[in-house]
């Protein structure tokens, strides 16, 4: 009686960790899908999780049938609904709250400081920073404002807000330096290229001997957030520098992006 009573137990304890380990599945086909990567099909989604093809085919039937993934014939994608359930969990949700964490992350793994800009008329607002460690050091702070026509973030702010963008270009563009973009063509051309690359690399406009590195944040609609920023002294960040960390900055923005519930604009 006491081993069948034993067997009895284990057998309650493995069906109440079945469904953990399937959950666990499911979070690893989700978490396949990126801004970079918003749409894959069943032998993607395989490669990317290395989960068997046929628990990739079951999971994925379900979480179609349920509304956590979308169908496009034969590519798949996160589903419309997860936006409605998002929506909730990112009411009343301070943006520091996300932000602030991925900025000390963004910091420590460059070694440079790290910040988040939003637009305000014509200008680009910091509202978050984590400052170097370096005593060669960029000045930035919480409040610090600058024409949103230069610098990364500036651009970045341009690319995902196209009437901003014409009513810039109405006005005069200001010259901060020998680097600044001052002609309108050539500021039209680099802010296309930052929608299309996904990402806004700069040196020297604002300040002289000064590069930055920024990427976009989206909320649930798809919306324009802000720009995620890593920025400092050209001399530790020349150019190929902050090629290699693009993936970096990237990541980091996606993932401020995804706490807040929110998704690459269509």
């Amino acid at each position: 009686m006491a081993a069948r009573g034993k067997s009895a137990t284990v057998a309650n304890e493995g069906a109440k960790q079945a469904p953990l380990l399937v959950l666990g599945k499911i979070a690893e086909i989700l978490n396949a899908f990126t801004l970079a990567r918003p749409s894959m099909n069943l032998r993607e989604i395989q490669q990317q999780t290395g989960l068997p093809a046929s628990t990739v085919q079951r999971l994925v039937t379900n979480l179609v049938a349920h509304g956590f993934l979308d169908r496009s014939e034969d590519t798949f994608r996160i589903g419309v609904k997860m936006a409605y359930w998002a929506a909730a969990a990112a009411k009343d949700l301070d943006i520091l709250q996300v932000v602030n964490p991925a900025l000390k992350d963004l910091r420590d793994q460059t070694g440079e400081t790290a910040c988040f800009f939003r637009s305000e008329g014509s200008q680009r607002v910091c509202i978050a920073v984590a400052e170097t460690r370096h005593a060669l050091r960029r000045e930035m702070s919480v409040g610090k404002i600058a024409p949103i026509t230069v610098g990364s973030s500036g651009r970045v702010l341009l690319a995902w807000d196209p009437d901003l963008k014409e009513r810039v270009l109405r006005e005069e563009l200001p010259q901060l330096t020998e680097s600044t973009v001052t002609d309108k063509d050539e500021l039209r051309r680099l802010i296309k290229q930052t929608r299309s690359e996904g990402y806004a690399i700069t040196v020297g406009e604002r300040i002289d001997g000064a590069s930055g590195l920024a990427a976009p944040v989206f909320d649930s609609a798809g919306d324009l957030v802000g720009a995620l920023m890593v920025h400092g002294p050209t001399l530790r960040m020349p150019y190929e520098r902050c090629v290699e960390w693009v993936d970096l900055v990237v990541e980091h923005a996606e993932q401020i992006t995804r706490a807040l519930g929110g998704r690459y604009p269509a």
